[in-house]
């Protein structure tokens, strides 16, 4: 029994991101992981894609050793110790010199819509500081779309986000779309995902 906090959705979701990630990654590569949370995502997929290297990172520094005990109790030996990053930092990682090299892709899951509207922006930019001239952002999570009929659990999901905090909720694609645009980066691939959810893949504008 895992002596780490698990988190059901991750334990769901983790195969079928997997499963997109292994389509549109090449081979081998240097991941950044964006808001990891309780490291599930990056364990997993690091067994799953021998062929990456990642880098977890968190802003609560606190989930930093329940990541490392995560991808510890899975045996991953492809994942660099976490580090705390804040998306709306001016340098990446918050407590430790600049990355030395820049990232194949940039992984974050679940962030956006339970964190102010601005670190979204901050995300792109710091993306598009981070990623290698062919590297791509993978964002994961639930959004609202134009013509697109919104799932009545999406929209009590956004309901009770919102109750919790005004600056949460569910954001709207049109709206990523243009904070990317700023940042230099357009939307690739749109892939829907089980429970109602989206995974996004964005590249710099050629």
């Amino acid at each position: 029994m895992s002596s780490s906090p698990l988190s059901g959705p991750a334990e769901r979701n983790k195969q079928p991101i997997l499963d997109v990630l292994l389509r549109v990654l090449p081979a081998q590569g240097h991941a950044l992981e964006i808001a990891s949370g309780t490291g599930q995502h990056v364990a997993w997929f690091a067994a799953g894609m021998p062929g990456w290297t990642w880098q977890p990172t968190d802003a609560d520094a606190s989930a930093l050793p329940d990541i490392a005990n995560c991808v510890d109790e899975a045996g991953a030996s492809n994942v660099r110790p976490p580090l705390r990053l804040d998306v709306l930092a001016p340098q990446w990682p918050a407590d430790a010199p600049g990355f030395g090299a820049a990232f194949d892709a940039i992984y974050c899951a679940n962030m956006l819509h339970i964190s102010p509207w601005a670190t979204c922006s901050a995300l792109m930019q710091g993306a598009a500081r981070h990623l290698t001239p062919t590297g791509v952002l993978v964002t994961y999570g639930p959004y609202l779309e134009e013509d697109v009929p919104t799932a009545p659990s999406n929209l009590a999901f956004d309901h009770s986000l919102r109750a919790r905090n005004p600056a949460w909720g569910i954001r709207h694609l049109r709206d990523v779309e243009s904070a990317a645009q700023r940042a230099g980066l357009v939307l690739r691939e749109r892939h829907a995902m089980p429970a109602n959810n989206l995974l996004l893949v964005f590249e710099r504008e050629v």
